[in-house]
């Protein structure tokens, strides 16, 4: 059943290139992109075209201008596809466009194709749920986080336009709605998982999770880092609204992280080979919450006095930048590579599938850096 599956994929893959080639060039078609998102898209669960994905990346690295043909080709075969395969190789090509880091990208917005309602059109009911919830899940995600980044360069832009190109700082209401939405973004790719026993050891899946913890990685060291900076902001000029707006944050980030440290620990037992470096994630410190309080029931404007050690003390919930180092896994297949060309979209994501080399760390910059994931 499974040759003649592969089978089948492989003629309907022929088919779809060989029609590509023979449509003509308009607008946004491309014959050449559209052969290429195809073979990067392939039926085949067992393999991914390592060699098309980076021709994919390559040319937006190239020009901009290949972006819309990309997305074209890419919409239109997804608009297509009820295979659960052919829908996760394009999320992951989609998420490693994301990571090129391109102003062209990050206006884009809302995703050019919709999986909000996918459901696999070959499986069984009993097992295509599990891999249409984790084709929903992962669309979810990166159509939010799309949404999430246009919106914020399209703030960005408006705010430095209105101030002569200079940067200007955010207000703490403003800091402390960002810090909202990662934890939105959070949630979303938390709700990214294998649901039954037989996705657990699908190589595909496990590589798609590869994606998801590099990308929670990410989100949530920009969110720890904020949050320590509102935080002294906060300590500093005082104000019951916005210590009022941080102590739910916290409140939340608190059970966020027990979620996390759950996560983490699941990924790693189903063999996820990203998960098995995640650093420990530290409960939210009592202190934090207790000055936050301070604050609020102590009226407007009054600030926390802060001793010297307590200003170099960091929130309890950051990351730690000292990433450990990748094991080797000769066993995890013979058809698949170690390095996951998904996540070779960009400079931050180059290193995370190499053996033996650590992860980078996060990015310091706060703006305009904040809105290239």
């Amino acid at each position: 059943m499974r040759l003649w599956q592969k089978a089948t994929g492989a003629i309907k893959d022929r088919k779809s290139i060989w029609t590509a080639k023979l449509m003509h060039n308009g607008p946004y078609q491309n014959p050449i992109f559209e052969a290429v998102v195809i073979k990067a898209t392939s039926h085949d669960e067992h393999c991914i075209d390592c060699k098309n994905v980076q021709r994919v990346f390559q040319w937006l690295r190239t020009s901009p201008l290949h972006l819309k043909p990309l997305l074209f080709a890419l919409s239109f075969r997804m608009e297509k596809t009820k295979n659960w395969v052919v829908a996760i190789k394009g999320l992951m090509l989609m998420h490693g466009v994301f990571c090129t880091n391109i102003a062209a990208v990050q206006k884009m917005g809302r995703l050019p194709f919709d999986f909000s309602n996918f459901s696999d059109g070959y499986l069984r009911p009993s097992k295509a749920w599990g891999f249409n919830s984790f084709v929903r899940a992962y669309f979810n995600y990166l159509d939010q986080r799309s949404a999430f980044v246009s919106s914020e360069f399209k703030r960005v832009s408006m705010k430095n336009n209105k101030k002569d190109g200079l940067e200007v700082e955010e207000t703490l209401m403003e800091e402390l709605k960002m810090l909202q939405n990662f934890q939105a973004l959070i949630d979303s790719l938390l709700h990214i998982k294998p649901r039954n026993e037989s996705m657990k050891q699908n190589a595909l899946i496990l590589e798609a999770m590869d994606c998801v913890i590099v990308e929670i990685f990410d989100v949530y060291s920009k969110f720890c880092k904020r949050m320590a900076n509102v935080l002294m902001r906060i300590y500093d000029v005082g104000g019951r609204e916005e210590a009022a707006v941080a102590l739910k944050v916290l409140q939340k980030a608190s059970s966020q992280g027990e979620d996390l440290s759950c996560y983490f620990k699941f990924c790693k037992v189903i063999g996820v080979l990203n998960a098995s470096q995640c650093p420990k994630i530290e409960r939210i410190s009592d202190e934090d919450i207790e000055d936050l309080e301070r604050i609020i029931s102590s009226g407007d404007n009054m600030a926390i006095v802060l001793s010297d050690s307590c200003m170099e003390k960091e929130l309890k919930t950051v990351i730690t930048e000292q990433w450990e180092v990748f094991d080797d896994v000769d066993e995890y297949s013979s058809s698949w590579q170690n390095k996951n060309p998904f996540l070779d979209s960009s400079y931050d994501y180059s290193l995370v599938c190499q053996p033996h080399l650590p992860l980078p760390p996060p990015p310091t910059q706060v703006l305009p850096d904040l809105i290239s994931f």
